[in-house]
């Protein structure tokens, strides 16, 4: 009898601290999916400013944590997936090419799109160096719908100019879809440069120029007088 009590006793005391660990798991699993909720709500909240914080915050970190050379595949790699999940590319690739976007088949369209974003990253990888030491000041935000535009400042010993960011609200987030450097448009300026090889040559022979990573875009260059 007294077995038979003890037995009870500790499958009593088992069965307790079962429940007590499922409750534990449970409200771990409940904390949790709280928490992603409400930093999916934050992140899908973030205004235009917020985002261009966000993104060249991102940008310089990868410049700093990855600026060894030997690390250079894996410094592209996050450069890229920062443009993948903060730029409009696919809006900046169309309307880089211009005219000529229209006479290109659908594959041709997705294969371009892949190959300007491996083009802005590599430009961008080269061009923020130049700038990660530098200090940038946001000044403004204008909104209009579903559009907005950021006016930043970046001070430092090599440079001192004006930075105008474009974005665009889609699906509940903000893109950058173009950015303006001293009066000269990132988009316009690949599309003066693009724009010139299609006359020269072809819209095939741009796409295997930026294959053979041949084609050095500068960016913010300005394409007029």
């Amino acid at each position: 009898m007294i077995n038979n009590s003890r037995t009870i006793g500790m499958a009593r005391r088992f069965g307790l601290r079962q429940r007590s660990w499922r409750d534990m798991v449970l409200v771990g699993a409940i904390s949790l999916l709280m928490s992603l909720v409400q930093a999916t709500a934050a992140w899908s909240e973030q205004g235009p400013t917020e985002t261009v914080k966000g993104t060249v915050s991102e940008l310089l970190y990868i410049l700093k944590e990855l600026k060894d050379p030997s690390r250079s595949e894996a410094r592209r790699w996050e450069i890229e997936q920062v443009i993948r999940h903060h730029v409009h590319y696919e809006d900046m690739a169309k309307r880089s090419l211009g005219a000529s976007w229209w006479q290109l088949s659908d594959g041709s369209r997705r294969e371009y799109v892949g190959l300007f974003v491996q083009l802005l990253r590599d430009a961008l990888a080269n061009r923020m160096v130049e700038y990660s030491d530098q200090r940038i000041s946001y000044l403004s935000e204008q909104r209009a719908s579903d559009f907005a535009q950021v006016k930043t400042r970046l001070v430092g010993d090599k440079v001192d100019t004006f930075i105008d960011f474009r974005l665009v609200s889609q699906d509940g987030r903000w893109l950058v879809y173009d950015a303006v450097m001293d009066g000269g448009s990132l988009v316009a300026s690949y599309h003066a440069q693009f724009a010139n090889i299609i006359r020269e040559a072809s819209c095939a022979q741009l796409m295997e120029r930026i294959k053979e990573k041949t084609l050095v875009v500068k960016l913010f260059e300005r394409s007029g007088p």
